[in-house]
Protein backbone atom coordinates (compact mmCIF):
# COMPACT_ATOMS: atom_id res chain seq x y z
CA UNK A 1 0.00 0.00 0.00
CA UNK A 2 1.49 3.76 -0.68
CA UNK A 3 2.10 5.66 2.24
CA UNK A 4 0.95 8.81 3.32
CA UNK A 5 3.01 11.22 0.94
CA UNK A 6 2.93 8.91 -2.16
CA UNK A 7 -1.35 9.05 -1.80
CA UNK A 8 -0.64 12.52 -1.28
CA UNK A 9 1.31 13.00 -4.78
CA UNK A 10 -1.42 10.62 -6.39
CA UNK A 11 -4.56 11.68 -5.24
CA UNK A 12 -6.89 11.33 -7.85
CA UNK A 13 -3.57 12.32 -10.49
CA UNK A 14 -2.17 8.75 -10.53
CA UNK A 15 -3.49 5.90 -12.12
CA UNK A 16 -3.20 1.90 -11.96
CA UNK A 17 -3.41 -0.69 -14.20
CA UNK A 18 -6.97 -1.11 -13.01
CA UNK A 19 -8.29 2.36 -12.89
CA UNK A 20 -6.33 2.74 -16.56
CA UNK A 21 -8.25 -0.02 -17.92
CA UNK A 22 -11.79 1.34 -16.10
CA UNK A 23 -10.92 4.97 -17.67
CA UNK A 24 -12.08 8.28 -16.63
CA UNK A 25 -14.72 9.98 -17.53
CA UNK A 26 -14.82 13.63 -18.27
CA UNK A 27 -16.75 14.53 -15.27
CA UNK A 28 -14.15 12.81 -13.00
CA UNK A 29 -11.24 14.41 -14.71
CA UNK A 30 -8.90 15.80 -12.42
CA UNK A 31 -8.22 19.54 -12.13
CA UNK A 32 -5.74 21.00 -11.06
CA UNK A 33 -5.50 24.81 -9.70
CA UNK A 34 -2.45 26.15 -10.25
CA UNK A 35 -0.81 27.56 -6.69
CA UNK A 36 -0.10 30.86 -6.67
CA UNK A 37 -0.52 30.79 -10.39
CA UNK A 38 2.28 28.25 -10.76
CA UNK A 39 2.27 25.91 -13.57
CA UNK A 40 4.31 22.92 -12.51
CA UNK A 41 4.99 19.39 -14.71
CA UNK A 42 4.91 15.57 -13.16
CA UNK A 43 8.55 15.92 -12.42
CA UNK A 44 8.77 19.11 -10.67
CA UNK A 45 5.61 17.44 -8.61
CA UNK A 46 7.27 14.53 -8.06
CA UNK A 47 10.56 16.20 -6.56
CA UNK A 48 8.40 18.53 -4.97
CA UNK A 49 7.29 15.29 -2.81
CA UNK A 50 10.20 14.05 -2.20
CA UNK A 51 10.07 11.21 -4.67
CA UNK A 52 7.97 9.37 -2.27
CA UNK A 53 6.50 7.38 -5.25
CA UNK A 54 10.34 5.92 -6.08
CA UNK A 55 10.93 5.47 -2.55
CA UNK A 56 12.70 2.04 -2.13
CA UNK A 57 13.36 1.38 -5.69
CA UNK A 58 16.07 0.68 -8.26
CA UNK A 59 14.82 3.71 -11.19
CA UNK A 60 15.54 3.70 -15.06
CA UNK A 61 14.62 6.54 -16.88
CA UNK A 62 13.41 6.66 -20.36
CA UNK A 63 14.31 10.47 -21.49
CA UNK A 64 16.14 13.16 -24.10
CA UNK A 65 17.20 16.37 -23.65
CA UNK A 66 13.41 17.75 -23.29
CA UNK A 67 13.21 16.31 -19.50
CA UNK A 68 14.45 19.20 -17.87
CA UNK A 69 13.43 21.44 -14.91
CA UNK A 70 12.54 24.79 -15.59
CA UNK A 71 15.75 26.32 -14.56
CA UNK A 72 17.00 23.61 -17.77
CA UNK A 73 18.75 21.33 -15.44
CA UNK A 74 18.06 18.12 -16.70
CA UNK A 75 16.23 15.55 -14.52
CA UNK A 76 18.65 12.86 -14.83
CA UNK A 77 21.21 14.97 -13.18
CA UNK A 78 18.95 16.75 -10.70
CA UNK A 79 17.88 12.86 -9.32
CA UNK A 80 21.45 11.57 -9.42
CA UNK A 81 22.48 13.94 -7.51
CA UNK A 82 19.50 13.56 -4.66
CA UNK A 83 20.16 10.59 -2.68
CA UNK A 84 16.82 10.23 -2.38
CA UNK A 85 16.35 8.43 -5.59
CA UNK A 86 18.76 5.10 -6.63
CA UNK A 87 18.81 6.36 -10.28
CA UNK A 88 20.40 3.13 -11.63
CA UNK A 89 20.36 3.51 -15.44
CA UNK A 90 19.10 5.65 -18.57
CA UNK A 91 17.14 4.39 -21.69
CA UNK A 92 17.20 6.63 -24.65
CA UNK A 93 15.44 7.02 -27.45
CA UNK A 94 15.16 7.95 -31.09
CA UNK A 95 17.86 10.84 -31.20
CA UNK A 96 19.59 9.44 -28.60
CA UNK A 97 19.35 10.60 -24.41
CA UNK A 98 21.72 13.80 -25.12
CA UNK A 99 20.07 13.76 -28.20
CA UNK A 100 23.50 13.81 -30.60
CA UNK A 101 21.70 12.01 -33.37
CA UNK A 102 19.59 12.91 -36.47
CA UNK A 103 16.37 11.34 -37.54
CA UNK A 104 16.52 7.63 -37.61
CA UNK A 105 19.67 7.61 -35.49
CA UNK A 106 20.19 6.98 -32.13
CA UNK A 107 23.36 6.96 -30.17
CA UNK A 108 23.92 3.28 -28.80
CA UNK A 109 24.92 1.69 -25.51
CA UNK A 110 27.34 3.86 -23.57
CA UNK A 111 27.88 5.39 -20.28
CA UNK A 112 26.97 8.69 -19.60
CA UNK A 113 30.11 11.31 -18.92
CA UNK A 114 28.55 13.32 -16.54
CA UNK A 115 26.56 10.98 -14.01
CA UNK A 116 28.72 7.71 -14.90
CA UNK A 117 25.18 5.73 -15.54
CA UNK A 118 24.71 3.65 -18.21
CA UNK A 119 22.89 4.64 -21.09
CA UNK A 120 20.96 1.74 -22.91
CA UNK A 121 19.61 2.13 -26.56
CA UNK A 122 16.00 1.48 -26.79
CA UNK A 123 15.75 2.54 -30.44
CA UNK A 124 13.15 0.89 -33.25
CA UNK A 125 13.77 -2.11 -30.06
CA UNK A 126 10.15 -3.37 -28.27
CA UNK A 127 8.83 -6.91 -27.44
CA UNK A 128 10.78 -8.96 -25.41
CA UNK A 129 13.93 -7.63 -26.72
CA UNK A 130 13.61 -4.22 -24.92
CA UNK A 131 12.13 -6.33 -21.98
CA UNK A 132 15.59 -8.09 -21.63
CA UNK A 133 17.42 -4.43 -21.71
CA UNK A 134 14.65 -3.77 -18.51
CA UNK A 135 15.84 -7.02 -16.92
CA UNK A 136 19.69 -6.52 -17.62
CA UNK A 137 19.79 -3.21 -16.11
CA UNK A 138 18.68 -3.99 -12.89
CA UNK A 139 16.02 -1.24 -12.67
CA UNK A 140 12.31 -1.70 -10.58
CA UNK A 141 10.99 1.11 -12.07
CA UNK A 142 10.82 2.32 -15.50
CA UNK A 143 10.31 5.80 -15.53
CA UNK A 144 9.09 8.03 -19.09
CA UNK A 145 9.39 11.61 -19.30
CA UNK A 146 10.10 12.91 -22.66
CA UNK A 147 8.14 16.15 -23.99
CA UNK A 148 6.34 15.03 -27.31
CA UNK A 149 4.75 16.98 -30.62
CA UNK A 150 1.27 16.33 -30.31
CA UNK A 151 1.18 14.37 -34.04
CA UNK A 152 0.69 10.22 -33.93
CA UNK A 153 3.83 9.95 -35.95
CA UNK A 154 6.26 11.40 -33.57
CA UNK A 155 8.01 8.44 -32.31
CA UNK A 156 8.51 9.25 -29.02
CA UNK A 157 4.37 8.05 -27.89
CA UNK A 158 5.45 4.81 -29.48
CA UNK A 159 8.45 4.34 -27.34
CA UNK A 160 6.10 5.10 -24.85
CA UNK A 161 4.04 2.25 -26.06
CA UNK A 162 6.92 -0.08 -26.26
CA UNK A 163 8.65 0.55 -22.90
CA UNK A 164 5.25 -0.03 -21.28
CA UNK A 165 4.38 -3.68 -23.23
CA UNK A 166 8.00 -4.30 -22.41
CA UNK A 167 7.75 -3.68 -18.63
CA UNK A 168 4.95 -5.68 -18.50
CA UNK A 169 6.97 -8.39 -19.66
CA UNK A 170 9.92 -7.63 -17.95
CA UNK A 171 7.73 -7.68 -14.81
CA UNK A 172 8.36 -3.80 -14.19
CA UNK A 173 6.29 -1.04 -12.53
CA UNK A 174 5.92 2.13 -15.34
CA UNK A 175 5.66 5.98 -14.11
CA UNK A 176 4.94 8.33 -16.30
CA UNK A 177 5.73 12.56 -15.86
CA UNK A 178 3.41 14.28 -17.70
CA UNK A 179 4.30 17.84 -19.99
CA UNK A 180 2.28 19.81 -22.17
CA UNK A 181 1.04 19.34 -25.53
CA UNK A 182 2.49 21.74 -27.20
CA UNK A 183 0.14 22.46 -29.59
CA UNK A 184 -2.85 21.89 -26.49
CA UNK A 185 -5.54 19.10 -25.88
CA UNK A 186 -8.32 20.93 -27.29
CA UNK A 187 -9.41 18.21 -30.08
CA UNK A 188 -8.05 15.09 -32.24
CA UNK A 189 -8.08 15.61 -35.58
CA UNK A 190 -7.58 13.70 -38.70
CA UNK A 191 -7.27 10.28 -39.82
CA UNK A 192 -7.29 6.95 -37.63
CA UNK A 193 -4.62 4.91 -38.16
CA UNK A 194 -5.62 0.93 -39.61
CA UNK A 195 -4.19 -1.66 -37.48
CA UNK A 196 -2.58 -3.37 -41.20
CA UNK A 197 -0.21 -0.06 -41.57
CA UNK A 198 1.02 0.05 -37.75
CA UNK A 199 4.72 0.54 -37.74
CA UNK A 200 6.64 2.84 -35.33
CA UNK A 201 5.29 6.27 -36.77
CA UNK A 202 1.87 5.01 -35.41
CA UNK A 203 1.25 1.23 -33.79
CA UNK A 204 -2.34 1.79 -32.88
CA UNK A 205 -5.41 3.73 -34.26
CA UNK A 206 -5.50 6.81 -32.61
CA UNK A 207 -6.03 10.45 -34.51
CA UNK A 208 -3.42 11.58 -36.85
CA UNK A 209 -3.36 14.91 -33.97
CA UNK A 210 -4.17 13.38 -30.77
CA UNK A 211 -4.89 15.98 -28.65
CA UNK A 212 -3.51 14.38 -25.69
CA UNK A 213 -0.71 14.37 -23.00
CA UNK A 214 1.33 11.82 -22.79
CA UNK A 215 0.17 10.64 -18.91
CA UNK A 216 -3.40 10.29 -21.08
CA UNK A 217 -2.01 8.54 -23.69
CA UNK A 218 -0.05 6.12 -21.66
CA UNK A 219 -3.64 5.19 -19.67
CA UNK A 220 -5.38 5.25 -23.13
CA UNK A 221 -2.80 2.42 -24.26
CA UNK A 222 -3.24 0.13 -20.94
CA UNK A 223 -6.98 0.66 -20.94
CA UNK A 224 -7.53 0.01 -25.08
CA UNK A 225 -4.59 -1.62 -26.61
CA UNK A 226 -2.05 -3.95 -24.08
CA UNK A 227 -3.39 -7.22 -23.76
CA UNK A 228 -1.87 -7.39 -19.95
CA UNK A 229 -1.63 -4.13 -18.50
CA UNK A 230 1.51 -2.91 -16.89
CA UNK A 231 1.38 -1.45 -13.17
CA UNK A 232 1.08 1.96 -14.58
CA UNK A 233 1.10 5.30 -12.41
CA UNK A 234 1.02 8.70 -14.13
CA UNK A 235 1.99 11.73 -12.50
CA UNK A 236 -0.08 14.20 -14.25
CA UNK A 237 0.68 18.15 -14.09
CA UNK A 238 -0.44 20.92 -11.82
CA UNK A 239 -2.18 23.77 -13.61
CA UNK A 240 -2.02 23.17 -17.26
CA UNK A 241 -5.57 23.59 -19.01
CA UNK A 242 -6.54 21.71 -22.50
CA UNK A 243 -6.83 25.00 -24.38
CA UNK A 244 -3.11 26.63 -23.66
CA UNK A 245 -0.32 26.43 -26.23
CA UNK A 246 3.28 25.42 -24.53
CA UNK A 247 4.56 29.37 -24.42
CA UNK A 248 1.45 29.76 -21.88
CA UNK A 249 3.65 27.44 -19.61
CA UNK A 250 6.60 29.27 -18.64
CA UNK A 251 8.75 26.10 -19.55
CA UNK A 252 11.52 26.83 -21.82
CA UNK A 253 11.39 24.66 -24.79
CA UNK A 254 14.24 22.52 -25.68
CA UNK A 255 13.67 20.79 -29.34
CA UNK A 256 12.77 17.32 -28.83
CA UNK A 257 14.61 16.17 -31.60
CA UNK A 258 16.71 17.96 -34.23
CA UNK A 259 13.90 19.42 -37.09
CA UNK A 260 11.36 20.41 -34.04
CA UNK A 261 12.76 23.57 -33.33
CA UNK A 262 10.24 25.70 -31.91
CA UNK A 263 6.98 25.63 -30.84
CA UNK A 264 5.65 26.98 -33.81
CA UNK A 265 7.25 23.86 -35.74
CA UNK A 266 4.96 21.63 -33.38
CA UNK A 267 2.14 23.56 -34.18
CA UNK A 268 2.33 22.77 -38.10
CA UNK A 269 4.05 19.48 -38.08
CA UNK A 270 0.95 17.35 -37.72
CA UNK A 271 0.20 18.22 -41.35
CA UNK A 272 2.83 19.29 -43.06
CA UNK A 273 4.59 16.40 -41.78
CA UNK A 274 2.49 14.53 -44.75
CA UNK A 275 5.12 15.85 -46.88
CA UNK A 276 7.47 13.16 -45.93
CA UNK A 277 5.47 10.86 -48.39
CA UNK A 278 5.68 12.74 -50.75
CA UNK A 279 8.77 13.75 -53.29
CA UNK A 280 8.76 17.49 -52.35
CA UNK A 281 10.71 19.04 -49.58
CA UNK A 282 9.59 18.99 -45.69
CA UNK A 283 11.60 22.15 -45.17
CA UNK A 284 14.75 19.52 -43.59
CA UNK A 285 18.31 21.17 -43.67
CA UNK A 286 16.29 24.71 -43.47
CA UNK A 287 15.73 26.56 -40.03
CA UNK A 288 12.15 26.38 -41.07
CA UNK A 289 11.34 22.32 -41.09
CA UNK A 290 7.85 21.68 -41.67
CA UNK A 291 7.31 25.09 -42.50
CA UNK A 292 9.14 25.56 -45.28
CA UNK A 293 7.90 23.02 -48.47
CA UNK A 294 8.71 22.91 -51.86
CA UNK A 295 10.99 21.49 -54.77
CA UNK A 296 12.71 22.48 -57.59
CA UNK A 297 10.24 23.87 -60.43
CA UNK A 298 7.50 24.88 -58.30
CA UNK A 299 7.08 28.34 -58.57
CA UNK A 300 4.45 31.38 -57.21
CA UNK A 301 1.26 29.12 -58.24
CA UNK A 302 1.29 26.76 -55.35
CA UNK A 303 1.01 29.26 -52.88
CA UNK A 304 -1.72 31.26 -54.76
CA UNK A 305 -3.47 28.08 -54.86
CA UNK A 306 -2.87 27.49 -51.29
CA UNK A 307 -3.98 31.00 -50.31
CA UNK A 308 -7.20 30.43 -52.68
CA UNK A 309 -8.47 27.58 -50.44
CA UNK A 310 -9.58 30.11 -47.45
CA UNK A 311 -7.90 27.97 -44.93
CA UNK A 312 -8.21 29.19 -41.35
CA UNK A 313 -5.84 30.87 -39.41
CA UNK A 314 -3.05 30.84 -41.99
CA UNK A 315 -1.50 32.48 -44.80
CA UNK A 316 1.27 30.88 -47.82
CA UNK A 317 4.26 32.91 -48.81
CA UNK A 318 5.88 32.13 -51.97
CA UNK A 319 9.27 30.80 -50.43
CA UNK A 320 12.55 29.44 -51.93
CA UNK A 321 15.19 28.30 -50.35
CA UNK A 322 18.14 25.63 -50.11
CA UNK A 323 18.24 22.78 -48.20
CA UNK A 324 21.76 21.84 -46.24
CA UNK A 325 21.24 18.03 -45.96
CA UNK A 326 17.64 16.08 -46.39
CA UNK A 327 15.79 16.14 -49.98
CA UNK A 328 17.28 18.83 -52.22
CA UNK A 329 20.77 19.38 -50.45
CA UNK A 330 22.26 22.11 -51.72
CA UNK A 331 19.96 23.09 -54.69
CA UNK A 332 17.80 26.06 -54.46
CA UNK A 333 14.05 25.24 -54.77
CA UNK A 334 11.00 27.12 -54.90
CA UNK A 335 7.60 26.57 -52.58
CA UNK A 336 5.45 27.91 -49.61
CA UNK A 337 6.37 28.92 -45.87
CA UNK A 338 3.42 28.55 -43.81
CA UNK A 339 2.13 31.95 -42.07
CA UNK A 340 0.10 30.82 -38.60
CA UNK A 341 -1.64 34.11 -38.05
CA UNK A 342 -4.56 32.38 -35.79
CA UNK A 343 -3.53 29.57 -34.18
CA UNK A 344 -6.70 28.98 -32.45
CA UNK A 345 -8.75 28.68 -35.72
CA UNK A 346 -5.47 26.93 -37.28
CA UNK A 347 -6.26 23.20 -38.22
CA UNK A 348 -2.86 21.62 -39.15
CA UNK A 349 -4.08 18.75 -40.31
CA UNK A 350 -6.81 20.07 -42.80
CA UNK A 351 -4.00 22.52 -43.83
CA UNK A 352 -1.62 19.73 -44.74
CA UNK A 353 -4.31 18.14 -46.76
CA UNK A 354 -5.52 21.38 -48.57
CA UNK A 355 -1.40 21.97 -49.46
CA UNK A 356 -1.06 18.34 -50.88
CA UNK A 357 -4.15 18.84 -53.22
CA UNK A 358 -2.79 22.15 -54.75
CA UNK A 359 0.78 21.09 -54.75
CA UNK A 360 -0.69 18.20 -56.82
CA UNK A 361 -2.96 20.17 -59.46
CA UNK A 362 0.02 23.14 -59.64
CA UNK A 363 3.11 21.10 -60.02
CA UNK A 364 3.16 18.87 -63.01
CA UNK A 365 6.72 17.08 -61.18
CA UNK A 366 4.41 15.91 -57.89
CA UNK A 367 4.80 12.52 -56.88
CA UNK A 368 4.41 10.28 -54.00
CA UNK A 369 6.76 8.31 -52.34
CA UNK A 370 7.30 5.24 -54.18
CA UNK A 371 7.09 3.02 -51.27
CA UNK A 372 3.85 4.60 -50.39
CA UNK A 373 4.73 6.51 -46.95
CA UNK A 374 2.07 8.58 -47.15
CA UNK A 375 -0.18 5.48 -46.29
CA UNK A 376 2.20 4.93 -42.99
CA UNK A 377 1.64 8.36 -41.98
CA UNK A 378 -2.07 9.20 -42.90
CA UNK A 379 -2.69 5.18 -41.42
CA UNK A 380 -4.42 4.39 -44.69
CA UNK A 381 -4.59 4.32 -48.41
CA UNK A 382 -7.44 6.47 -48.14
CA UNK A 383 -5.73 9.59 -48.27
CA UNK A 384 -3.21 9.23 -51.26
CA UNK A 385 -6.41 7.35 -53.10
CA UNK A 386 -8.91 9.68 -52.93
CA UNK A 387 -6.01 12.81 -53.41
CA UNK A 388 -5.46 10.56 -56.90
CA UNK A 389 -9.05 10.59 -57.51
CA UNK A 390 -9.31 14.53 -57.41
CA UNK A 391 -11.11 15.49 -54.25
CA UNK A 392 -10.89 18.40 -53.05
CA UNK A 393 -10.12 19.22 -49.38
CA UNK A 394 -14.23 19.23 -47.62
CA UNK A 395 -13.85 15.61 -49.46
CA UNK A 396 -10.82 14.07 -48.35
CA UNK A 397 -11.38 15.46 -44.83
CA UNK A 398 -15.14 13.99 -44.62
CA UNK A 399 -13.98 10.64 -45.49
CA UNK A 400 -12.65 9.76 -42.00
CA UNK A 401 -15.09 11.68 -40.06
CA UNK A 402 -16.74 7.97 -38.59
CA UNK A 403 -14.01 7.00 -37.22
CA UNK A 404 -12.37 10.45 -36.11
CA UNK A 405 -15.71 10.22 -34.14
CA UNK A 406 -15.64 6.87 -32.20
CA UNK A 407 -11.93 7.66 -31.40
CA UNK A 408 -12.98 10.93 -29.85
CA UNK A 409 -15.59 8.50 -27.94
CA UNK A 410 -12.68 6.48 -26.38
CA UNK A 411 -10.36 9.20 -26.16
CA UNK A 412 -12.43 11.16 -23.79
CA UNK A 413 -12.29 8.52 -21.09
CA UNK A 414 -8.81 9.22 -20.61
CA UNK A 415 -8.81 12.44 -20.41
CA UNK A 416 -7.45 14.16 -17.63
CA UNK A 417 -7.15 17.90 -17.26
CA UNK A 418 -10.23 20.29 -18.32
Amino acid sequence: MPHPSRRALLAAATTTATATALGITPAAAEDHPRPGGKFRTGFERLHDDGYALLDGERVGVVTNPTGITRDVRHIVDVMHSDDRVDLVAVFGPEHGFRGTAQAGGSEGYYDDPATGLPVYDTYLKSGQPLADIFTASGVDTVVFDIQDAGARFYTYIWTLYDCMVAAQLAGKRFVVLDRPNPVTGRAALGPILHKEFATFVGREPIAQAHGMTVAELARLYNGEFLTTPVPLETVLMAGWRRNEFYDESGLPWVPPSPNMPTPETALVYSGTCLFEGTNLSEGRGTTRPFELLGAEGIDRKWAEAANELGLAGVDFREAYFAPTFSKFQGKTVGGVQLHVHDRESFDPVRTGIGLLITAKRSWSGFAWRPDNWIDKLTGSTQVRTMINAGAGVDEVVGGWRDELGAFRAVRRKYLAYR
